[in-house]
């Protein structure tokens, strides 16, 4: 089935957006609002927005995607809420990212309409090509490397990874463990780009983390 456009966001836009797809995380705030925080990732070049606010009631998760919609229309980056379907449908943001434990990418779809861009986490082919087949327009798979942020992720090896990312049409993203370090084992991976959590909101120079992260994702996806 050829790729839909999303609103405004054509197929081409979503590969684009996941170059560098940063994932929030309040824990790594330290005082700082989350609002500023992601305008830091912004202006440091981050291309995607996930929302992730594990656990909190959907009208609080509705409310800080209202903030942060501002600065991601400003900059033309699309915002997406992780798991809470109903939180991104009160929002008017542009998608959700749903998991396999999650609302399913088909009643996500239903919920939200043929315009919102919706990401489903997989980590077997047989996972991914339910997801496209149910209408996913862009894939997270991992996690690539151990992560301290989703412990319970089990790492999917680089065989896996490539024959997921051969068995769909559709932009794959690699998540889990990424950092400064470890992006350069992309360069392996047959891949679109990057989700990176603390490697953003935990730096003290959020701009300038995002701006490096940006920049060896350049060297190693070319």
């Amino acid at each position: 089935m050829p790729a839909q456009r999303r609103g405004a966001w054509s197929p081409e836009d979503i590969r684009g957006a996941m170059r560098l797809y940063a994932v929030t995380d309040d824990a790594w705030l330290d005082g700082r609002t989350l609002t500023a925080c992601v305008r830091e990732a912004l202006e440091g070049g981050a291309t995607c927005v996930q929302l992730r606010q594990k656990g909190a009631p959907s009208a609080s998760v509705a409310l800080a995607a209202r903030a942060l919609a501002p600065a991601c229309r400003e900059f033309g980056v699309p915002l997406l809420v992780d798991d809470d379907v109903e939180a991104a449908r009160a929002a008017g943001v542009d998608g959700v990212h749903v998991g396999q434990s999650d609302a399913a990418c088909a009643e996500a779809r239903a919920a939200l309409g043929e315009d919102a861009i919706i990401g489903v986490s997989v980590q077997t082919v047989e996972q991914a090509r339910a997801a496209e087949a149910a209408g996913a327009d862009y894939l997270g798979v991992g996690a690539v490397v151990d992560t301290s942020t989703k412990p319970e992720a089990w790492v999917v090896s680089l065989e896996e990874f490539r024959a997921i990312a051969a068995a769909v049409d559709i932009p794959v993203v690699a998540i889990g463990g990424l950092n400064a370090a470890t992006v350069p084992l992309l360069a392996d991976y047959d891949v679109d780009g990057a989700a990176v959590v603390s490697a953003i909101f935990a730096a003290d120079d959020i701009a300038g983390a995002t701006h490096e992260l940006s920049r060896i994702i350049g060297e190693t996806l070319g």
